[in-house]
């Protein structure tokens, strides 16, 4: 990347909005003020690094310049973890086996202090996962392509594209450490969209609020329409690398830049703001098609003091083979792709972030939520609201089993199973004990074997 002037800062912070589809009015937020000289500076190396991705080798040796390495054929699932995240990572991946899923899944840790020996080398392998040392791969890449360059330096919130690039799979979901499907994704990869467009987004809450300066920086003068998508919600993300190389490799671009040119072009500090945005805006750079879910989020969580408010800890992320079925029956009935009425789709994933249900912490007080406390004190359950959505995780979800009780359930083998385990729970005592106190207190019946 050429060099501007210096990093780019909001002067003034984007509103977090709701996404409202039926509002075309809405004008694009415009709040990071950069210089002409570094807007043409940005421009021309984009279409310098554009260039680079689709001219073709001299040698006939390699199909193309840039060619990831995957295994063909393969599919799996890829996420990122170390420290606290681990435990979390754990419940998520026994929730994902719960499916029946046979996926494996590859779990990328930043360095080799991350990897912890039996959580890598026996809980993991158990249930079909292994643990890869990114900087390991940084270290070798920078070595062999430009020795006397010191190796790249990134953040955790730049992980998730390196860990899609170095993964061994040809067709991969990512998940965050904190979400988990209720149904075995399998069934994504052999389905529409993602057998016509080869990748698959899911909506955040909130409208987008990408600068219309990035637009001219890709060439493209018109942004979109604010109402056309919500922003992304990146916790779930599928891609073919087959397909899609060139826009796994953009936004890996727009990551590396992220912290000081990109991520505030995509976000402006809005809600949300890291590697979110990357992957629609690089697919829209190159004009390679993606499908983003039109069921809208859903936040679950419970009622709050008077019932007013709610207390949500959770989202919910719909199915999108179901979803591209009635998008399809929609449109062809001229209702447009965010119409509404009829049943929603299923329930998919559940991305339980704020805060992270990790044992050792989800009952210590100071949390902006509490999942599991209501306003007087007293255990509540986590998810209550909205009703429509949770009498379908207790009916319907994994296996006709309730949902958030099976979700508790690995929660307590994690902590009982595993106490002692985890580098990052050595200072936390009665881990276990906790979390069974909890479960009685709850479901009022005895442990689950």
């Amino acid at each position: 990347m050429a060099q501007i002037q210096t990093p780019l800062v909001e002067d003034v912070k984007a509103p977090t909005e709701g996404f409202n589809a039926d509002d075309n009015t809405k004008p694009r937020p415009d709040y990071v003020l950069v210089a002409r000289e570094d807007v043409d500076t940005m421009r021309e190396a984009h279409s310098n690094f554009l260039n680079a991705l689709k001219s073709k080798p001299e040698s006939s040796a390699r199909p193309s310049n840039l060619h990831l390495q995957y295994i063909p054929g393969t599919k799996g699932i890829v996420s990122t973890a170390g420290g606290s995240y681990l435990p979390v990572l754990v419940i998520s991946l026994r929730m994902l086996r719960r499916t029946g899923s046979r996926l494996p899944m590859e779990v990328f840790l930043a360095d080799e202090e991350e990897y912890e020996e039996y959580i890598c080398d026996v809980v993991l392998p158990s249930l079909n996962a292994r643990c890869i040392i990114l900087s390991t791969i940084l270290d070798a890449s920078s070595s062999s392509s430009s020795p006397s360059l010191p190796t790249a330096k990134i953040t955790k919130y730049q992980f998730k594209p390196f860990a899609m690039l170095f993964s061994s799979f040809e067709e991969i979901l990512f998940l965050d450490a904190d979400a988990f499907p209720l149904t075995a994704p399998e069934k994504i990869f052999t389905s529409d969209p993602f057998k016509t467009t080869g990748m698959i987004t899911w909506p955040d809450f909130w409208s987008s609020s990408v600068s219309p300066t990035f637009y001219e920086i890709i060439g493209l003068p018109t942004p979109p329409a604010m109402n056309l998508r919500a922003s992304t919600e990146s916790g779930e993300f599928v891609l073919s690398k087959r397909t899609h190389s060139l826009t796994l490799i953009l936004a890996t671009y727009y990551n590396y830049y992220g912290p000081s040119h990109y991520w505030p072009l995509l976000s402006q500090g809005a809600a949300g703001e890291g590697d979110k945005e990357t992957f629609v805006a690089a697919a829209m750079a190159l004009d390679e098609p993606f499908y983003q879910v039109s069921q809208a989020i859903c936040a679950l969580g419970h009622r709050t003091a008077g019932g007013s408010g709610m207390a949500g800890s959770a989202m919910a992320q719909f199915d999108p083979v179901q979803d591209y079925a009635r998008r399809r029956d929609r449109e062809g009935k001229g209702k447009g792709k965010h119409g509404g009425g009829g049943n929603k789709p299923d329930v998919f994933f559940i991305h339980a972030n704020f805060p992270k249900f990790n044992p050792a912490t989800i009952f210590q007080s100071g949390h902006e939520v509490q999942p599991v406390f209501d306003d007087e004190g007293a255990y509540t359950r986590a998810w209550t609201i909205p009703e429509d959505v949770i009498a379908s995780l207790r009916l319907n979800g994994n296996s006709g089993k309730d949902v958030e009780k099976v979700f508790w359930e690995e929660i307590l083998w994690t902590a009982c199973e595993l106490e002692g385990k985890f580098v990052s729970w050595g200072e936390y005592v009665g881990i276990c004990e906790n979390v069974m106190d909890y479960w009685k207190g709850i479901y009022g019946e005895n442990l689950p074997s």
